[in-house]
Protein backbone atom coordinates (compact mmCIF):
# COMPACT_ATOMS: atom_id res chain seq x y z
CA UNK A 1 0.00 0.00 0.00
CA UNK A 2 1.12 3.39 -1.01
CA UNK A 3 1.49 6.17 1.21
CA UNK A 4 -1.50 7.98 -1.00
CA UNK A 5 -3.32 4.92 -0.19
CA UNK A 6 -3.02 4.53 3.26
CA UNK A 7 -3.53 8.38 3.96
CA UNK A 8 -0.89 8.62 6.15
CA UNK A 9 1.98 10.82 5.31
CA UNK A 10 5.62 10.35 6.23
CA UNK A 11 7.74 13.14 8.27
CA UNK A 12 9.24 15.30 6.26
CA UNK A 13 13.14 17.34 6.99
CA UNK A 14 13.06 20.45 5.57
CA UNK A 15 14.26 24.20 5.99
CA UNK A 16 11.85 26.58 7.43
CA UNK A 17 12.73 29.88 7.78
CA UNK A 18 16.19 31.61 8.11
CA UNK A 19 16.38 33.54 10.92
CA UNK A 20 19.15 36.34 9.22
CA UNK A 21 16.35 37.19 6.84
CA UNK A 22 13.56 37.87 9.39
CA UNK A 23 15.95 39.57 11.80
CA UNK A 24 16.63 42.39 9.14
CA UNK A 25 13.20 42.42 7.70
CA UNK A 26 12.84 46.17 9.27
CA UNK A 27 8.91 46.14 7.79
CA UNK A 28 8.09 44.19 10.95
CA UNK A 29 8.76 46.69 13.95
CA UNK A 30 8.02 44.48 16.89
CA UNK A 31 6.46 40.96 17.93
CA UNK A 32 6.33 37.77 16.42
CA UNK A 33 8.41 37.46 13.32
CA UNK A 34 7.85 33.75 12.48
CA UNK A 35 6.12 31.58 14.13
CA UNK A 36 6.52 26.93 13.68
CA UNK A 37 3.49 26.02 12.18
CA UNK A 38 3.66 22.86 10.82
CA UNK A 39 1.11 20.13 11.19
CA UNK A 40 1.42 17.72 13.82
CA UNK A 41 4.95 18.98 15.51
CA UNK A 42 5.35 18.54 19.46
CA UNK A 43 7.51 21.73 19.58
CA UNK A 44 6.17 25.49 19.37
CA UNK A 45 9.07 27.95 18.08
CA UNK A 46 8.74 31.90 17.52
CA UNK A 47 11.10 34.43 16.58
CA UNK A 48 10.44 37.38 18.53
CA UNK A 49 12.00 41.24 17.82
CA UNK A 50 11.78 44.06 20.07
CA UNK A 51 12.74 47.76 18.83
CA UNK A 52 15.68 49.87 21.59
CA UNK A 53 14.20 50.08 24.97
CA UNK A 54 11.05 47.54 24.12
CA UNK A 55 10.01 45.61 27.10
CA UNK A 56 7.96 42.16 27.89
CA UNK A 57 6.25 42.50 31.06
CA UNK A 58 7.26 40.43 34.08
CA UNK A 59 5.17 37.65 33.74
CA UNK A 60 5.26 33.91 35.08
CA UNK A 61 5.01 30.55 32.74
CA UNK A 62 3.23 27.50 35.29
CA UNK A 63 3.59 24.97 32.95
CA UNK A 64 6.34 25.00 29.99
CA UNK A 65 9.74 25.22 30.37
CA UNK A 66 11.09 27.66 27.90
CA UNK A 67 14.67 27.49 25.77
CA UNK A 68 15.20 31.32 24.71
CA UNK A 69 18.02 31.79 21.83
CA UNK A 70 19.35 35.22 21.45
CA UNK A 71 20.14 35.80 17.85
CA UNK A 72 20.36 39.30 17.30
CA UNK A 73 21.07 42.14 19.65
CA UNK A 74 21.19 42.06 23.39
CA UNK A 75 18.69 42.86 26.06
CA UNK A 76 17.92 42.02 29.33
CA UNK A 77 15.93 39.24 31.46
CA UNK A 78 14.42 40.72 34.39
CA UNK A 79 13.99 37.92 37.38
CA UNK A 80 12.80 38.02 41.47
CA UNK A 81 16.82 37.94 41.69
CA UNK A 82 18.11 40.23 39.47
CA UNK A 83 19.13 41.34 36.13
CA UNK A 84 20.92 39.23 33.66
CA UNK A 85 22.41 40.21 30.46
CA UNK A 86 22.01 38.21 27.54
CA UNK A 87 23.29 39.09 24.08
CA UNK A 88 23.32 37.24 20.33
CA UNK A 89 24.84 33.94 21.00
CA UNK A 90 23.22 33.41 24.30
CA UNK A 91 21.22 30.15 25.32
CA UNK A 92 18.96 31.50 28.22
CA UNK A 93 17.13 28.95 30.10
CA UNK A 94 13.16 29.80 31.62
CA UNK A 95 12.18 26.76 34.03
CA UNK A 96 8.33 26.43 34.11
CA UNK A 97 7.10 28.49 37.22
CA UNK A 98 9.82 31.65 36.95
CA UNK A 99 8.66 35.09 36.58
CA UNK A 100 10.65 37.33 34.15
CA UNK A 101 10.48 40.09 32.10
CA UNK A 102 12.53 41.06 28.45
CA UNK A 103 13.47 43.87 27.79
CA UNK A 104 15.36 45.29 24.48
CA UNK A 105 19.03 46.93 24.29
CA UNK A 106 19.87 50.24 22.60
CA UNK A 107 19.78 47.67 19.14
CA UNK A 108 16.91 45.94 19.49
CA UNK A 109 16.82 42.25 20.68
CA UNK A 110 15.79 39.53 18.62
CA UNK A 111 14.95 36.21 20.17
CA UNK A 112 13.82 32.33 19.68
CA UNK A 113 12.07 30.73 21.95
CA UNK A 114 11.37 26.96 21.79
CA UNK A 115 9.02 24.86 24.53
CA UNK A 116 6.81 21.99 24.18
CA UNK A 117 3.76 22.31 22.26
CA UNK A 118 0.73 23.66 24.56
CA UNK A 119 -2.53 21.06 23.95
CA UNK A 120 -5.05 22.79 22.15
CA UNK A 121 -8.22 23.85 24.30
CA UNK A 122 -10.56 20.85 25.48
CA UNK A 123 -13.88 21.46 26.35
CA UNK A 124 -14.38 19.35 29.42
CA UNK A 125 -17.06 18.45 32.06
CA UNK A 126 -16.89 20.47 35.86
CA UNK A 127 -15.78 18.31 38.53
CA UNK A 128 -18.77 16.55 40.29
CA UNK A 129 -21.00 16.96 37.63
Amino acid sequence: MTTEESGVVPPVVRVVGDWGELVDDSTVPAGARWTLAEVGRQLDANLIHLPAGQRVDTHTEPDLDVLLVAVAGSGTVGTPDGVQAVAKGNLVWLPRGSTRNLTAGPDGFSYLTVHRRRPGMQIKQRPGE
